[in-house]
């Protein structure tokens, strides 16, 4: 198949300016002509008879009253003179000797410079004004063009003149890329696939959280396909005028059938494709028409056009049930979060243009980006990068790599603000309540490091992370973490009483309130509602949301809020217990806390190596 080459333009400015240039250039000649580019010295008639009866002079030419000299042994003009009459006076009043009329060329004057200047005279006014009205009517026609192309389709032609991204490009998502590798098969071997009769998916769409690279697959798939791709973003379809993005639609599947086989990609497809009569424009708004005029593209009466369109979104559960079926996007791939070899691929993509020194270690790093996307782990590279630059140093080291980490996941030191001491003794002392709870819980994750040092939104962080990928949680689990969440408020209130408590908890409260409703509504994890789930769905609009009922009565709406505050209450007993069990070891990490201000997990474990886990705290 012969490639498909994108049509060349040349700008109005760069006529605009060539045309100018050719009536410059015209100017410059018509002046030319009438210039003479040679300095000729001024000298009296009368010096020019004598000097021409005397020989000294070897030519004098007429041209209208003006006598050009040239003196003997010179071949051209060097002086001028006047006289009136010109030549003809010279030698109509025998004013010259016979020897110096010899020297007299008589030459009619030139009419050719004034000519040409008078034409310029007379046609450069004529052209400006011509050249005014084409500008004009060109700005007009332009303007007339993007009217009538208000319609037209947005749509980018990529995998022709850009720079290639192929599968192996990308490191992790294998069974993402190998349902994309069929698509890209097909679109290669249409016939193998026909002749045992199978027919490939119209659609493909790519789901997964943000990050996880579903552009960049997208952009593999145009670069292995080697066919043409034409990519859009689902706001590019939608305008204020009602039937701008359904021609826009047919305008970008007239595009794309001309040139077949061919792929369409649509990014954030849920920008037009959420579920129709949601909102307040009723079924005749602008973003319901684009969904209805796609819906059609995709299987309606015109069949085997070879054109196949893949479609991204973070958010599969707003979309529309019409586009979800089978015949329209009838195979959904789903790109997960990589799990710890993944990272670690995708890290050394990363880093294999970046100079780096023997300390590092990406393995580890890999192991401690659990959840991680990898856009996150391309932010942690480069700011490994920033940070190295940044102290003058042509390598990466294993600290940069730790410090750019440490600001992507819980983020960037806040050195400069200032706390008085009794800030940060309550700031030590609420960090070690966390990190003592969550030391001592057996379904905790270990403690990573422990820091009084303002980063981010917070005065200090407790950080924890888990030793290995997990797919689920459980129950054991999420209570852990509720207590490890409330050791903060409690250390508070064991050393300051009920009235000391500050608002240095309020985050830790609202985490741990909103872990609380999600056991209860969305995991069936409560007690007296336990294997009971109330989803609610938040993403619809605000029209949508304000006039749907809730999944559930006001009596369970009740229960829910009782079935919370037990969970609350219960982690608070809990982190109270294990901090009064182990209150010498409160007061002894504050105290390492307030003199280095950070402890890492290591140093953690040794001092917390005699913590004890009281009954009271114990689940199992």
């Amino acid at each position: 198949m012969a490639k498909l080459q994108p049509p060349k333009k040349v700008s109005n400015i760069v006529r605009l300016a060539i045309f100018w240039a050719i009536i410059g250039f015209a100017i410059i000649i018509a002046f030319a002509f009438n210039y003479n580019t040679t300095e000729l010295e001024d000298v009296p008639v009368s010096e020019v008879i004598t000097r021409a009866n005397d020989g000294e002079i070897s030519r004098i030419e007429g041209s209208g009253n003006e006598l050009l000299i040239t003196p003997e042994g010179e071949e051209e003009p060097t002086e001028k003179s006047y006289i009136q009459g010109g030549v003809s006076t010279l030698l109509g009043d025998d004013i010259l000797s016979e020897e110096g009329k010899r020297v007299v060329d008589d030459q009619p004057p030139s009419e050719v410079g004034t000519t040409i200047w008078n034409l310029v005279l007379f046609v450069g006014p004529v052209i400006l004004i011509i050249a005014f009205f084409m500008f004009m009517m060109r700005q007009a026609q332009g303007q007339n063009n993007q009217a009538m192309g208000f319609g037209k389709s947005k749509a980018k032609l990529y995998g022709i003149d850009k720079e290639k991204v192929a599968f192996s490009d990308i490191a992790g998502n294998d069974s993402a890329k190998q349902d994309l590798e069929e698509v890209v098969d097909f679109l290669q071997h249409p016939k193998k696939y026909e002749n045992v009769g199978a027919k490939i998916p119209k659609g493909v769409l790519l789901v997964g959280n943000p990050g996880t690279g579903k552009t960049m697959l997208a952009r593999a798939v145009a670069g292995e396909a080697n066919v043409p791709f034409f990519s859009i973003s689902g706001s590019e379809f939608v305008e204020m005028f009602v039937g701008v993005g359904a021609s826009r639609v047919r305008d970008l599947f007239a595009k794309a059938k001309k040139n077949a086989p061919a792929i369409i990609f649509i990014d954030e497809i849920d920008a037009v494709g959420r579920r129709r009569g949601s909102g307040m424009g009723g079924g005749h708004d602008e973003r319901e028409q684009t969904l209805n005029q796609i819906l059609v593209e995709m299987d309606g009466f015109e069949t085997g056009t070879n054109v196949i369109i893949l479609a991204a979104t973070n958010r599969a559960d707003v979309l529309d049930p019409a586009l979800l079926r089978p015949g329209r996007f009838d195979r959904r791939v789903n790109i997960m979060l990589p799990e710890r070899k993944d990272r670690e691929e995708i890290l050394k993509v990363h880093f294999k243009t970046k100079p780096t020194d023997s300390t590092v270690n990406i393995d580890a790093l890999a192991a401690k980006t659990a959840g991680s996307s990898g856009a996150d782990l391309a932010n942690i590279a480069n700011e490994a990068a920033i940070i190295a630059a940044r102290r003058n140093s042509k390598k990466i080291s294993n600290k940069d790599l730790t410090e750019a980490f440490e600001k992507v996941a819980i983020g960037p030191e806040r050195k400069a603000k200032v706390m008085n001491e009794k800030e940060k003794e309550l700031t030590a002392y609420h960090e070690a309540g966390h990190a003592i709870v969550g030391h001592v819980l057996p379904d905790s994750d270990p403690v990573h490091k422990v820091t009084i040092i303002p980063r981010g939104a917070t005065g200090g962080v407790t950080w924890f992370l888990p030793p290995e990928d997990k797919s689920y949680t459980s129950v054991y689990e999420f209570k852990d973490v509720l207590a490890r969440a409330m050791g903060g408020r409690v250390a508070e209130k064991i050393l300051y009483g009920d009235d000391g408590i500050t608002t240095g908890a309020g985050s830790d409260l609202r985490k741990a309130t909103e872990i609380a409703r999600d056991m209860i509504i969305e995991q069936g994890m409560g007690t007296k509602l336990r294997d009971q789930v109330f989803h609610e769905d938040n993403g619809g609009m605000m029209f949508d949301r304000m006039t749907r009922d809730r999944p559930y009565s006001d009596a369970t709406a009740q229960e829910i809020d009782k079935e919370v505050e037990v969970l609350i209450k219960e982690s608070g007993r809990r982190a109270e217990a294990v901090l009064k069990e182990n209150l010498e070891l409160l007061h002894e990490l504050s105290k390492q806390l307030l003199k280095e201000e950070t402890i890492e997990e290591d140093d953690v474990a040794k001092i917390l190596k005699d913590a004890k886990l009281p009954v009271e705290a114990r689940l199992h």
